[in-house]
């Protein structure tokens, strides 16, 4: 128990800053550093234990293999949008990674076991060391360079601090970050109550022996992989948080049906049932976190969960007890499968208008054609195209008049307008086009006078918005000041005609 506290107290404390350095380092650069660290860490512990070392100098470092852990985790949920091609791949990947993680909640404690029976306990350190070293070897072969604009990390505690919070501060003023957050840690507190009821309906439900502990723990792993599938059938759809509640359900039924009909067979197929809904529902508030959090916020709000996960599954086994001790332990598993069903029920209709803000696909159509945005990322495309307001301009009225302020950038979602510079044209624009980015870019007065044409539909974006997307990406950055360059040199000849 004392080598648990000490090995997760310090992560879940500690979360929200690790987060700040995946928010302002290169992500993949983290990952490897944290996998790096761990690896001496549990070396160090593996020569600890080998020397017969006192107990303080093995469960210290794994208090700092703790906190590099959640650090990592962070890291890889926010570097995984930067890699997906589009939001259907990123919902495809996170089930993939769930599925993977499953097979190693499954698989890792069994390898353990067997070679601890087979050697020693610093073997076993070793081994696992052996096995974060080959994971920063997979990190590095990625073909990939990131292209966030890099942030210095905060150096004065006040800095710190604060920039520790902003991940609470953007889930609290955000109702539908703070549904699904909160859903989330109900879902990890019933988990935690779960890890206690697994023995109980093992020992005292079902009264087999403690063999049986490991069998229903494993039931639930290979839940979890087959949810890994289930949850790949979700990458086609872009609303996610009805199935998130669905998910929530397959923790209820399965708890209630162990409770209404205890047998061995009920609770087999029940612990699996519980592992697909686990995998589904990580799955989906992932994604929709990944989707809905702006990327240099991304690590710290996963840091943030990372602390919930951690803090809930504690109160959750420290609850357990009293449960049963209140309501018998077939009435605890009464209890705890009614929790989520209420919870959810409650967040239903939140859990809709997280639905209802998903981007239009011809909004994301239109955003991926200006050369400026094409560099962006899936999930900042669609972070924008919600974004987006739609903007009506008769023929013959202009968009913006030289000299104006530029407080909005524009694209043209169908018709024509015309470009004038002094009062000379310049050029036309055409459906797909954008418009208005010099004045955002250079924070000047608009350049050129824009007139319909012809009837124009045009989607805006506000300056704020579209300034954080392009200019915290050095491929869309460099692409703007492209397309600044090329507006201006078209604009010469005008000027030198009149």
């Amino acid at each position: 128990g004392v080598a648990m506290f000490v090995r997760m107290f310090p992560g879940a404390v500690l979360g929200p800053l690790a987060g700040i350095v995946a928010d302002r380092l290169p992500r993949a650069r983290v990952m490897i550093v944290c996998d790096l660290l761990r690896a001496l860490i549990l070396g160090l512990v593996a020569l600890a234990v080998a020397t017969g070392a006192p107990m303080a100098l093995v469960l210290v470092p794994l208090a700092f293999q703790g906190i590099l852990s959640n650090a990592f985790r962070p890291a890889q949920a926010a570097l995984l949008p930067s890699l997906a091609r589009t939001p259907e791949h990123l919902t495809a990947a996170n089930a993939a990674a769930s599925t993977v993680e499953s097979v190693g909640i499954f698989a890792g404690p069994a390898l353990g076991g067997v070679l601890l029976v087979a050697t020693d306990p610093q073997t076993v350190f070793a081994a696992s060391a052996l096995t974060l070293l080959w994971s920063a070897a997979l990190i590095a072969r990625l073909d990939f360079t990131e292209q966030r604009v890099a942030r210095p990390v905060p150096e004065t505690p006040g800095e710190l601090a604060h920039e520790a919070l902003a991940g609470f501060r953007l889930i609290g003023s955000d109702r539908g970050l703070l549904t699904l957050a909160g859903l989330f840690a109900a879902q990890t507190f019933v988990a935690g109550i779960l890890g206690v009821m697994v023995a109980v309906t093992a020992l005292d439900i079902l009264g087999k022996g403690d063999a049986w502990v490991g069998y229903l723990t494993s039931a639930l792993g290979v839940g979890g992989i087959v949810g890994g599938v289930v949850a790949g059938g979700l990458a086609g759809r872009r609303r996610l948080a009805l199935a998130f509640a669905g998910a929530m359900l397959l923790w209820a039924v399965p708890m209630l049906a162990i409770a209404a009909s205890p047998s061995v067979g009920v609770a087999l197929v029940a612990m699996g049932v519980i592992g697909i809904g686990n995998t589904v529902g990580d799955v989906c508030v992932i994604t929709l976190m990944q989707r809905a959090v702006p990327d240099e916020l991304l690590a710290r709000v996963f840091a943030v969960l990372e602390s919930v996960i951690v803090g809930t599954l504690a109160l959750g086994g420290l609850v357990a007890p009293f449960l049963i001790d209140a309501f018998g332990p077939r009435g605890a598993l009464v209890v705890a499968g009614l929790f989520l069903p209420v919870a959810t029920l409650l967040a239903r209709p939140e859990l809709a208008r997280i639905d209802g803000r998903s981007a239009a696909p011809e909004q994301l159509d239109l955003l991926r054609r200006p050369p400026l945005f094409q560099p962006l990322n899936p999930t900042t495309l669609e972070q924008l195209a919600a974004k987006l307001h739609p903007v009506a301009v008769p023929a013959g009225q202009a968009v913006f008049a030289q000299g104006d302020h530029g407080d909005r950038y524009y694209l043209i979602a169908s018709g024509e307008a015309d470009v004038l510079v002094d009062g000379a044209f310049v050029r036309t624009l055409h459906e797909g086009e954008g418009l208005g980015e010099i004045a955002l870019l250079r924070d000047a007065p608009r350049t050129a006078t824009v007139t319909a044409r012809t009837d124009l539909e045009l989607q805006a974006l506000d300056r704020d918005d579209f300034l954080a997307a392009v200019t915290g990406h050095a491929a869309s950055a460099a692409a703007a000041d492209g397309v600044v360059a090329s507006h201006l040199a078209r604009a010469r000849p005008a000027l030198a005609s009149i």
